[in-house]
């Protein structure tokens, strides 16, 4: 049997949100089979079902999968959402008259390490799926899941399902993956905060990738590394247009495939983050390692660090971000601690946010740090702590200061006329 052309579909929550929207999926899947290509697509579960198990695990005692044994029971109850929607798509497709199926993370395989709850994919053995599609069936694989070497349920994260499609697109080589949301593309900023933002045709993985981990929600970090290290295009697009349209979405692609770079493209907003700062923290060799090996140890992931003197000339002030969820963790540790680091004081702050400014462009002009400082001063906005890479600029501010910052920066860089 000849190997077809292959694609991979994504829809998220949103896009199968009712029965309704099921159906609608349903003819997007369709058209997209009438083309002649071997078709994938992978499904999330309804939108607001992964919270409600995640509730009723709660409920029922614990909803932290770390706490749960090995957190097997935890993956068994919240995978079960793409389950049904995968079922529901298939049926929808079949009672029209198609050839499909469903396809659950066991029986693809799509093999998994242990860490239940965020676990990390092996391997996929694109035998079973690749020779269904090739015979014109079309296969609809529950994201988010998959299968531990014990032969356990595991789950690979909030946001798993892009994940999951983008390992199938590299697993089957396949022409593309099209991830499917509400929005019609990746914009420069989020076009709730500033109406100026503009949809992007392409876009860099390395600067999807720093968009996704800075605040941008539109696809899962590890799903943008995948697709990056195995080089499957990408395409975000909206379900919610006709079918047929013209839907060119925003391409993820690599750096060479882009003609014209922006020095910056994008400017990103995140508000759950938290500081810490501890004063006074003795001036020695290993005091910067005890700390931050005690975090690391707890499972509480630093950002953004900064040192400076303290007033006492044997002693100094460290400060660093973490995510708002591991605030608490954080300083139960670091005060438990405090006789053995010797740190006169910690000082917390949940009311900041990061806003960030990236693009592939960076690495070749100068000055664009200046803009930033520049402009944030302009509008009396403080900075507390600031990140770099090379195609990217974060700073730490104060809450209120978030969506000037985000609009002011979007003007600064010449993103409000982007075409």
């Amino acid at each position: 049997m000849a190997e077809r052309e292959r694609v991979v579909l994504k829809f998220g929550g949103t896009s199968v949100a009712d029965l309704d929207r099921i159906r609608a999926v349903a003819k997007i899947v369709a058209h997209e089979a009438d083309k002649g290509v071997g078709v994938v697509a992978v499904v999330s579960a309804m939108a607001g079902e992964t919270n409600r198990l995640v509730a009723l695990c709660s409920q029922a005692g614990d909803a932290d999968p770390a706490l749960d044994a090995h957190g097997y029971e935890y993956d068994t109850i919240v995978s079960s959402g793409e389950q049904v929607t995968a079922g529901l798509l298939a049926l929808i497709l079949q009672n029209s008259g198609r050839k499909a199926r469903s396809w659950l993370g066991w029986q693809a395989p799509l093999v998994t390490d242990d860490a239940h709850g965020r676990a990390k994919i092996k391997r996929i053995d694109p035998g079973p799926i690749g020779a269904a599609i090739d015979g014109g069936e079309i296969a609809i694989v529950a994201g988010f899941q998959g299968i531990d070497e014990a032969g356990r349920i595991s789950t690979l994260g909030r946001g798993g399902s892009d994940t999951t499609a983008a390992a199938f697109a590299a697993a089957l080589d396949a022409a593309r993956c099209d991830i499917y949301t509400d929005v019609d593309g990746v914009y420069t900023t989020d076009p709730r905060i500033n109406r100026a933002a503009k949809k992007m045709s392409r876009i860099a993985y390395e600067e999807m990738l720093e968009m996704a981990a800075l605040g941008a929600k539109v696809l899962q970090t590890r799903s943008v590394e995948l697709a990056m290290a195995h080089s499957v295009k990408l395409r975000v697009l909206s379900s919610f247009g006709e079918i047929g349209a013209e839907n060119p979405g925003t391409v993820i692609c690599s750096e060479d495939s882009i003609v014209e770079k922006n020095v910056v493209s994008a400017v990103t907003l995140s508000r759950s983050e938290a500081k810490i700062s501890l004063l006074s923290v003795p001036d020695h060799p290993g005091a910067a390692a005890d700390i931050f090996t005690l975090l690391g140890d707890g499972g509480v992931n630093v950002d953004m660090i900064v040192q400076s003197p303290a007033r006492s000339g044997d002693a100094a002030n460290i400060s660093f971000t973490m995510g708002e969820d591991d605030l608490t963790r954080a300083e139960n540790a670091l005060l438990e601690s405090q006789s053995r680091i010797g740190f006169e004081k910690i000082i917390s702050n949940s009311d900041v946010v990061k806003v960030s400014v990236i693009g592939v462009g960076m690495k070749s002009h100068t000055g664009v740090a200046a803009t930033m400082f520049r402009t944030l001063a302009d509008n009396a906005i403080n900075i507390h702590n600031i990140a770099t890479s090379e195609i990217k600029i974060s700073v730490l501010i104060d809450s209120r200061y978030a969506e000037l910052a985000v609009r002011a920066l979007h003007t600064a860089y010449g993103l409000d006329a982007a075409a």
